[in-house]
């Protein structure tokens, strides 16, 4: 286990301390909840109210976006004159769910449209040569991708010369040559002045909607209806949950748990997921299910799950994708056991700030769990790599503050292909190429990272006094969501706590106990995969507690309870 580092949020200056003792008065809470809103950037009532109540009139004017009066233009003239369009999306939840949401909308005013999901391992990321030939035997004038297509330079221009036209829905960080479609939309091309950078794909194509119901005067309540959908590209595409896509997410998640679509819902029983959905219970619940489909079989079985009207055939659909995450638990378990060895038993990892791994035979479907995996263990920018039409193909992960794609960028000459954001990235090279970029990659990042960097962090936003835990305290906390990157759940600190009674060991992996500090109250603190705090604590050896605030429901009655990210021992 690593020893994390416990770094606290800067100290107010005299106008932020100001800001947090007139909000304390004019909301009425405690001066502990005003100082994380003003964390947050929440300095008046004004702020505060637009944080709290979060408006569909706050949405963007989509019309702001480069190209979008195109791209508008464009799908208006292919529906006008009856001409057969394509929805393309990636096969990971941001592509399918983006596909089932842009699909799903039009379907309902035009017919003559048709999905298309490709391959994980015949076609690979993003549009495909296959695709192209197919769009063209099957009559396709108007393709519209989701969630990639920003570097399909060569693609858009063949597809060209078949007198077939492409809007790009992405927001991955475009290449040095854009192309030649109708309409490139993507918030995050240096020429694009759109006030908000960090949409997801379906975002993207949302807003593409939003300006094409404006244009054409079609009621944006029936585009809304799908905000299930959208939330749930924000939570499992680990995007910030800020600005634009904090709207997106506290109206997603109201339609998710008062009126779920069909697919969601059948997927939600299944998953037998109860209570009201959050952020997390999406990344860790939904999203791994949905992306499933692709990992294990083929993604056209999510969109199919997503597009579900009928009940009872949405339930067999989410049946037959939570067998797909079965399996792809299994591969990942396994794959992972194998990783770890190899990174234990190469004396060259020793010395490494970076891990890349190759095996010819693990599953493309799970490496870049795998990745996530290896940094949950050795904490630095990690790349697995397999096999796959002759090439290896891999995906990256990173760790906070490195460029884990920047750092692939430069090395480019040894690749053929990669893509991707900041924290995680898809690759492929010549498979003799792999100990040259190994070696290249690990010089990038050894050159960059700090030693500090290559600890683990656990960012805390206050110290805490354990007596003013109350049932008000936290609701007014939960009020501060939807959480997630950009506005993460609070972390408290609380030291020198009292262990109350004895603790308990679960499933040999994570401990509970009952915790006070001085003449507070008592709470139940419960601590996943910090089993190994147990002797020093049952043997009364004094510790703080860094946590989150939750509510356990246990057999109808509501408790709050410390949720441990880490334990210190004095």
């Amino acid at each position: 286990m690593i020893e994390k580092r416990w770094i606290h949020a800067l100290e107010f200056t005299s106008e932020q301390q100001q800001a947090a003792g007139q909000l304390a008065e004019s909301l009425k809470v405690s001066p502990s909840l005003a100082t994380l809103l003003v964390q947050r950037g929440i300095h008046d009532f004004e702020q505060s109210r637009n944080f709290f109540r979060p408006e569909i009139k706050h949405l963007h004017d989509p019309f702001l976006m480069m190209n979008m009066d195109l791209a508008v233009q464009r799908l208006s003239s292919a529906i006008t004159s009856g001409e057969k369009i394509l929805i393309y999306g990636d096969y990971d939840v941001d592509g399918t769910t983006s596909v089932a949401l842009f699909y799903g909308f039009l379907k309902k005013i035009y017919n003559n449209i048709d999905y298309y999901i490709p391959d994980r391992y015949e076609e690979g990321y993003g549009v495909s040569w296959h695709s192209i030939e197919w769009a063209q035997q099957n009559g396709f004038k108007l393709i519209v991708t989701l969630d990639c297509g920003i570097k399909s330079v060569d693609k858009v221009s063949a597809a060209a010369e078949y007198g077939i036209d492409f809007i790009i829905c992405d927001h991955h960080r475009p290449g040095n040559e854009l192309p030649a479609a109708v309409a490139v939309l993507d918030p995050k091309r240096e020429d694009c002045l759109y006030p908000y950078k960090e949409l997801t794909g379906c975002g993207v194509g949302f807003k593409l909607l939003q300006a094409f119901c404006i244009r054409e005067d079609i009621d944006l309540e029936i585009l809304f209806d799908f905000l299930d959908l959208l939330v749930v590209s924000i939570a499992s595409d680990i995007v910030p949950i800020t600005g634009e896509n904090r709207v997106f997410a506290y109206y997603g998640l109201k339609k998710l748990n008062a009126s779920p679509r069909v697919g969601l819902k059948a997927l939600i029983q299944i998953a037998g997921m109860t209570g009201e959905l959050d952020i997390t219970n999406v990344v860790f619940g939904l999203g791994p299910r949905i992306n499933a489909a692709g990992r294990i079989k083929h993604a056209r079985e999510a969109v199919k799950l997503l597009l579900s009207e009928v009940e009872e055939e949405a339930f067999d659909f989410a049946q037959e994708i939570n067998k797909h995450n079965s399996e792809r638990r299994l591969f990942d378990t396994s794959i992972t056991e194998q990783a770890l060895s190899m990174i234990e038993n190469d004396t060259w990892f020793s010395e490494a700030k970076s891990t890349v791994l190759y095996k010819e035979d693990w599953h493309k479907g799970v490496i870049g769990i795998v990745a996530s995996r290896c940094i949950e263990k050795y904490y630095r920018p990690t790349i697995i790599l397999t096999q796959s039409h002759g090439k290896a193909a891999g995906s990256a992960r990173s760790i906070p503050g490195f460029d884990v794609y920047e750092a692939i960028e430069e090395c480019a000459d040894l690749l053929e292909q990669y893509g991707g954001h900041t924290f995680a990235a898809g690759l492929t090279l010549p498979i003799h190429n792999i100990e040259a970029f190994k070696s290249r990659f690990n010089d990038i990042v050894s050159s960059r990272m700090l030693p500090d960097q290559l600890v683990p962090v656990i960012n805390i936003d206050m110290l805490l006094a354990i007596e003013t835990i109350t049932l008000k305290f936290y609701n007014v906390l939960r009020q501060m969501g939807p959480f997630g990157p950009g506005n993460m759940t609070p972390i408290f600190e609380s030291r020198n706590v009292t262990l109350v009674g004895t603790p308990s060991l679960m499933k040999e992996k994570h401990i509970k106990f009952d915790v006070k500090q001085n003449s507070s109250q008592t709470f139940t603190a419960v601590g996943f995969g910090l089993a190994q705090f147990y002797p020093d604590i049952a043997n009364g050896r004094p510790f703080s507690i860094c946590y989150c605030l939750e509510e356990n429901n246990f057999r109808d009655k509501k408790t709050l309870q410390l949720s441990l990210k880490d334990i210190k021992l004095h």
